[in-house]
């Protein structure tokens, strides 16, 4: 890197990238500034790419926008102008992100950062569990970071509101929930409410109403799902984590899954189920419980498709369930060979939920599975009932 390139992407650098930037200038090339900054050499140039892809999205991409592609970019609409004669006079070029790309990048990003973090040390399992038993606590759709209006939804919700009533719930549910040897930390999906720094949906681009900034809605995510976490590690000889793609979070839940897995990377009871496919899986002796937000496939569709992509699983249970959420009411249906559970949400309704005259009870249930019988138990919370025990 040269002198000039440094000058023009600096002001498109965090600080650590900066300081990245500095090093392949000072050191020549990006092995030796690697070895120098006690890195990997592909840390060095996933950061040179990240700021390379941030100013070509702001314009800053010398030569690609006239001989080429700019980085993080893919070739779109290309519009020619011809005169009578036949003969190209000019011709304009339309290039859009390349989103896999920016997922790809994403991942490499969050498995760097979960790299450096601090390790949670082991924390001693619970005296007398039973081991043919596991509970399965579902919390879906939560939206943290959403603000909501009680004269509009019949509740307030706030980052603060959120943050008490998650974990007052889920203490809740282990507190009165059967001493099963395995606890599942279901987290379905739609945990926080906008997935960056602009407060719209990732797809849609619609425009949410958002408590904050990101890096408060942030802060209180990782705050709750720790103590969940933690809470479940002391009643439980086996914790299984789960965080599940939604379509409100569909780069933040990749963070999540990176960040929980580096951070219970030293405590052996803590499986963090990390597929990046949005369906996932957990079998207990002759009971199967499949997991999927619910925003991809229909209820109904569920039962093929977990027995198409999970065929060992499926051949080898005789108890099968899957949990959903996202459309923010219950209903649970069986199915051919497989009963549907959708989760309601213990979050408020939002102006959108309001105006749409969309109405659910608020609640979490954490449900108990035998390894042989399927379903044996439940335990239902509202947040009602918080404020009764407070």
């Amino acid at each position: 890197m040269t002198p000039q390139e440094f000058d023009l992407l600096a002001e498109f650098a965090t600080a650590r990238e900066r300081e990245v930037l500095e090093a392949v200038v000072l050191h020549g090339t990006q092995r030796r500034a690697a070895e120098a900054l006690g890195v990997s050499k592909s840390a060095v140039s996933n950061a040179f790419d990240q700021v390379r892809k941030r100013a070509a999205r702001k314009g800053h991409a010398p030569g690609h926008f006239v001989s080429g592609v700019a980085p993080g970019y893919l070739m779109g609409k290309v519009t020619v102008q011809r005169a009578k004669s036949g003969e190209v006079e000019r011709t304009w070029e339309r290039q859009s992100p390349d989103l896999a790309a920016q997922q790809e990048a994403l991942r490499a990003a969050f498995d760097a950062m979960a790299a450096q973090l601090p390790r949670v040390k082991p924390i001693r399992p619970p005296a007398i569990t039973h081991e043919h038993l596991c509970n399965t606590y579902t919390l879906t759709d939560c939206h943290m970071g959403m603000l909501a209006w009680h004269k509009e939804g019949g509740a307030d919700w706030d980052v603060g509101i959120a943050e008490r009533t998650l974990s007052g719930v889920f203490e809740h549910m282990v507190r009165n929930a059967p001493k099963a040897s395995t606890g599942i930390v279901a987290q379905l999906g739609d945990f926080l409410h906008s997935d960056g720094l602009l407060p719209v949906t990732p797809t849609s681009r619609h425009v949410l109403d958002q408590d904050g900034r990101f890096e408060k809605i942030v802060g209180a995510t990782i705050r709750v799902l720790r103590r969940t976490v933690d809470h479940a590690l002391g009643h439980h000889d086996r914790v299984v984590v789960l965080m599940a793609e939604g379509n409100h979070d569909l780069a933040s839940s990749v963070w999540l899954r990176a960040m929980f897995k580096a951070l219970y990377e030293h405590e052996p009871r803590v499986e963090v189920i990390d597929s990046p496919l949005p369906y996932y899986v957990h079998q207990h002796g002759q009971t199967m419980q499949g997991f999927h937000h619910g925003h991809l496939k229909r209820n109904e569709d569920l039962p093929l498709l977990f027995a198409a992509q999970f065929p060992r699983v499926w051949g080898s249970t005789v108890k099968r369930y899957a949990h959903t959420g996202h459309r923010h009411h219950g209903e649970e249906k069986e199915h051919s060979g497989m009963t549907v559970i959708q989760h309601p949400t213990v979050a408020a309704r939002d102006a959108h939920a309001s105006r749409g005259g969309w109405l659910a009870e608020r609640q979490a249930t954490a449900m108990t599975f035998h390894d042989r019988h399927g379903l044996v138990a439940r335990n239902t919370v509202t947040p009602e009932m918080l404020a009764e025990v407070a």
